[in-house]
């Protein structure tokens, strides 16, 4: 049994660092796990209960993959909007059923943190860049993002300012300045 026109929309963290791989058409796509926990607040004891906890397993397609790639970490707090499609299996003697959302949307849950937005522009609207060797690519971090993150309290992690013994900028982690 397939459903495939329910479009949900779950909070929760992410269960493991999203993977990346190709449809066989060349479609660029990922994969990760949610959590999603009902807990709630006893009044009697003054203690926060956990709930039921359930997992859904999230595939980006396209764009949307590759941003969410670059952005997404094990343990981030995220929103999804997606449409649902519950599977049922069996394998070595056992049944259960799956709950897949193919995500048409990904963000991160600022009720719980902050987060900086980088525009990345359409290859066809980006200007040419220059020729040689100190061309940027495409999804290198430009001097506008650098400054988008700043304004945001944050800088790449690494670099010379840093904590990181190597010394080493890595502009897809950002860190509090």
């Amino acid at each position: 049994m397939s459903i495939t026109n329910d479009v949900l929309t779950i909070a929760g963290n992410i269960g493991n660092d999203p993977t990346g791989n190709e449809t066989r058409s060349g479609k660029v796509v990922i994969n990760f796990r949610v959590a999603t926990s009902s807990g709630y607040f006893d009044q009697r004891t003054g203690a926060w209960v956990d709930g039921v906890t359930n997992w859904y397993a999230v595939s980006a397609f396209g764009k949307l993959a590759e941003h969410a790639k670059a952005s997404l970490h094990r343990g981030d707090p995220v929103i999804v909007v997606g449409r649902l499609r519950q599977k049922e299996w069996e394998a070595n003697g056992k049944k259960g059923i799956d709950i897949e959302l193919t995500a048409d949307a990904i963000g991160h849950d600022l009720r719980r943190g902050t987060s900086a937005f980088v525009r990345r522009p359409r290859p066809e609207q980006a200007s040419v860049p220059p020729a040689g060797d100190d061309a940027p690519a495409f999804d290198e971090p430009t001097a506008a993002d650098h400054e988008a993150w700043a304004d945001a309290g944050l800088r790449p992690a690494g670099g010379p300012d840093s904590d990181d013994p190597a010394g080493e900028s890595r502009d897809d982690a950002l860190t509090f300045a």
